[in-house]
């Protein structure tokens, strides 16, 4: 993926131009939230708030561009969902209902088509090991390049392409088993 901000941009960050730490932020922020979303994370939103805070006070130490930031901002991200699973496997949340702090509303009928297509696609990740969940959401929805992924993951490009290729092969053989549930097989 190419970022649709140059080096520029994180350059003029850097040195602390608010309007380019907006758009680093207007860019990346989707992806992020959608990487925590599509791994299942209790609270998208506030794990990527957490990450770009992280991430903005070590900005400086930044190289090779926007390619590097978007390696950082992952593997940050990588970092604190890691955290974030080993917080909730020690101590399960309780929290009961409370209709006066429930900040919900209706979702728009747009916003439902994508919930339930990304809900199929979340669904069907879960039913994957971890290694390749892992893979397949930092390539497909944080669209990082393997190289990258590999980085994040601390692990080899090749052992990266072996969990992608099982992976997308797990995700066929579901998503046949998915088609043929629907069409009555």
């Amino acid at each position: 993926m190419t970022t649709g901000l140059s080096d520029n941009v994180l350059t003029a960050a850097q040195s602390g131009d608010t309007v380019a730490l907006g758009r680093i932020y207007n860019d990346f922020a989707p992806k992020v939230v959608g990487y925590f979303t599509a791994r299942g994370a209790d609270d998208p939103e506030g794990l990527s708030q957490e990450v770009f805070l992280s991430v903005l006070t070590q900005l400086n130490t930044v190289t090779n561009g926007m390619q590097g930031l978007r390696t950082f901002l992952f593997s940050v991200a990588h970092a604190r969902y890691v955290d974030d699973v080993r917080k909730r496997s020690r101590s399960p949340r309780q929290s009961p209902y409370d209709p006066a702090s429930d900040r919900r509303t209706s979702a728009s009928a747009e916003d439902q088509a994508m919930n339930a297509i990304g809900g199929v696609a979340v669904e069907l990740l879960k039913e994957l090991a971890e290694a390749q969940r892992e893979v397949l959401t930092l390539r497909i929805v944080a669209d990082l390049p393997l190289a990258e992924v590999a980085g994040v993951m601390g692990q080899s490009v090749g052992s990266v392409k072996q969990l992608q290729r099982r992976g997308l092969a797990r995700l066929k053989e579901l998503l046949g088993e998915e088609d043929s549930r629907h069409h009555g097989h």
